[in-house]
């Protein structure tokens, strides 16, 4: 049986990045998943987690070797020991993009047999001031932060660099219901919202969304747009024809297919959360095209009519998965449009779609997440 490593310092020479916002390691036989860490580099490290198995978790808390592309955090929380919600912040931004590109290209290697290298593309704005929405947790005291790397336990930070400027600090000043959490959403209009109070106004695709509490938005501004440009190029629907927007959320997909198909032809949104049905039924009044389906998309796509010519779909960062992979390849869409934000759940769709004959046409990738380890993804897969 190994001993436990847990608070054990390590001199480790550091490797490849991996998924998750850590880099590969090794000592004594184990491999170690370091954080605050950049490939190439000599840590000194202390192990914070170990579950006995073949590998521990540590963070580096010293570089006896830097990298070229290590850069001063510009968050004191970025640290080991600090906010879980930052894993880049010591590495300059491009060095951050092909980090995530190094990642993409492996996950797609390994689960989908697939060697191809893109390349994360920066979006407007720079790497700080672009998370519009802040999900903040509650103290038992009731003081509002950000929590801890894989720790229930809240940092009373005074301020996030990821938020847009002047956001935060007047929210932390307040006291909230202990215990709980608070939301901190920015508009299209650079109003604050706490807490729910709304509606958040929200703009793309030349339409305005007025969202209820809770409804989902992609937190950073340029994504939607973005995202919506790729999906109109990709998408490609028949005027007339019939479009699926599964996970389609308050409809900003749906309503860049609905001007592809015209009047006479047919969208139908799949999504789960009844208010953004709601809202998205509101912002899109005057496309009657669009029709909505209220429910579990796993369940729903195996009930829909017909066979549709582009199905677009946003799941979830844990992908679409097998059945839902196999219910959409009996249906035969001569497209498939797959927007992704976790790349091994894409890879392993891929390669289930691989397997219903369907192939990788194009992939883009999109770092809408600076400093942190996430970013977005969009693929094309057509039939064979």
């Amino acid at each position: 049986m190994t001993a436990d490593w847990t608070d054990r310092i390590l001199d480790l020479d550091v490797g490849a990045v991996a998924h998750g916002g850590h880099c590969v390691a090794r000592s004594e036989g184990r491999v170690v998943f370091v954080r605050h860490a950049l490939p190439g580099e000599r840590v000194r490290a202390v192990v914070t987690e170990d579950g006995g198995g073949s590998f521990c978790r540590a963070d580096a808390v010293r570089v006896l070797q830097a990298s070229p592309a290590r850069v001063p955090a510009p968050c004191d929380w970025a640290r080991a020991g600090g906010c879980g919600g930052c894993d880049l912040q010591h590495a300059d931004p491009a060095a951050q993009r092909a980090l995530k590109a190094d990642v993409l290209a492996e996950q797609l290697q390994r689960l989908a047999g697939l060697t191809m290298r893109v390349e994360v593309e920066e979006l407007p704005g720079g790497p700080l001031g672009w998370r519009h929405r802040v999900r903040l947790a509650v103290d038992g005291a009731g003081r509002a932060g950000l929590r801890a790397h894989r720790s229930h336990d809240v940092l009373p930070i005074a301020d996030c660099p990821l938020a847009p400027a002047g956001t935060l600090p007047p929210v932390l000043d307040h006291g909230f219901e202990p215990g709980g959490e608070v939301e901190v959403a920015s508009d299209a209009d650079g109003l604050v919202h706490v807490g729910g109070a709304g509606p958040v106004v929200q703009r793309a695709v030349g339409r305005e969304w007025r969202l209820s509490p809770g409804v989902f938005w992609q937190v950073h501004p340029a994504l939607p747009d973005t995202l919506a440009a790729v999906v109109a190029e990709w998408a490609d629907a028949p005027e007339g024809g019939v479009a699926w927007d599964l996970y389609g959320g308050v409809g900003l997909f749906a309503a860049v297919l609905a001007g592809q198909v015209g009047p006479t032809g047919g969208v139908t949104v799949v999504e789960s959360s009844r208010d953004a049905v709601a809202d998205g039924r509101a912002a899109l009044a005057d496309l009657p095209q669009i029709g909505w389906r209220v429910g579990r998309v796993e369940k729903l796509a195996q009930t829909l009519d017909g066979r549709p010519d582009v199905v677009v779909a946003d799941p979830p960062r844990k992908g679409l998965g097998r059945a839902l992979v196999e219910t959409l390849c009996a249906r035969a869409p001569r497209r498939i449009v797959h927007v992704a934000c976790d790349p091994a759940a894409l890879a392993r769709d891929v390669a289930l779609f691989a397997a219903g004959g369907y192939r990788l046409e194009r992939l883009r990738a999109f770092d809408a997440f600076p400093m942190t380890h996430h970013f977005e993804c969009v693929a094309l897969l057509v039939r064979e």
